[in-house]
């Protein structure tokens, strides 16, 4: 090796021994760095779905592979372009929207459990069990559908010996705002400490009954309504899937007038559908822990 070449290479040792200094003195770490809100979102829907380790840059290939599928085929039955993308887009936001309700499903059940486990951690407080073995003992004791959750609890307590850590990893397993209370009320409880626990346990476990039996209700009467507008929405498309497998059909839809027609119905029925969602949505209870 040259003295030339052992200069360079030192040279290039150096600076980028440099740079690597300048980027940590000025440059957040990424795990610190502030993620967008919609990645945060999609990320606790995938985890309370029960999908933690799907991510949603695996989402967005799995909607577009299948929305791809979804539009060959048509274009092989039909033959008309318009009419395949139009299927190929509502197939593309299968994947998520499945993804959706099985996570709005889990939250629906979690909610009428939540004022459970928390009666059953007030009960082990009571019997003179410390909080750590309190929170630990309802991955056996708690109810069936959040054990699992608790277990996270136990398994990191046991790891680590560290109440604050395993909190965090039931909540980020979690991924539920009424998680977030529980959590943020025991770190309250465990640093400043005070003989009121129980009474704050109880007065939680009211509030979560009564907000779960008031979102029950006013579901059950919105389910119709819903219902109906889905159908009106999905109605058209239906009856054009059906008559898309005519030759006549396809042959309409497939010129530049029967395109603009499929593309002005398509922006009427995502702006209703979308206006539908927003009436009849109800306030969600944003996480009050990330």
């Amino acid at each position: 090796m040259t003295v030339s070449t052992q200069s360079l290479l030192c040279g290039l040792a150096l600076g980028s021994g440099l740079f690597c200094l300048w980027s940590a003195c000025w440059e957040q770490p990424p795990s610190t760095r502030e993620r967008p809100r919609m990645l945060r979102d999609l990320d606790d829907m995938l985890t309370a779905a029960g999908l933690p380790r799907l991510r949603p840059a695996h989402l967005a290939p799995l909607c577009a592979g299948c929305g791809f599928a979804v539009a060959l085929i048509a274009v092989v039955l039909t033959g008309a372009l318009s009419i395949s993308a139009c299927f190929g887009l509502f197939a593309a936001t299968a994947p998520y929207l499945l993804v959706r309700m099985r996570a709005q499903r889990t939250a629906v059940q979690r909610r009428t459990l939540w004022p459970e486990a928390i009666d059953h951690l007030n009960s082990g407080v009571r019997a003179g069990l410390s909080l750590p073995e309190a929170v630990s003992g309802l991955a056996e004791r708690g109810p069936d559908a959040l054990r699992p959750l608790f277990g996270v609890f136990a398994r990191e307590y046991r790891a680590t010996g560290s109440f604050s850590l395993a909190l965090d990893r039931f909540k980020d397993a979690s991924a539920d705002p009424v998680a977030d209370r529980i959590v943020a009320a025991l770190q309250v409880t465990r640093e400043v400490g005070g003989t009121d626990l129980g009474t704050m346990l109880r007065t939680l476990a009211q509030f979560l009954r009564e907000d779960a039996r008031t979102r029950s209700e006013m579901l059950a009467r919105q389910s119709w309504t819903v219902t109906g507008a889905r159908l009106a929405v999905a109605a058209p498309w239906i009856v054009l899937a059906l008559l898309a497998t005519r030759r006549e059909t396809a042959l309409a839809y497939n010129t530049p007038e029967g395109a603009l027609l499929l593309g002005a119905g398509l922006v009427v029925s995502l702006a209703a559908y979308a206006g539908m969602k927003r009436i009849g949505r109800l306030p969600g209870e944003p996480r009050v822990l990330r």
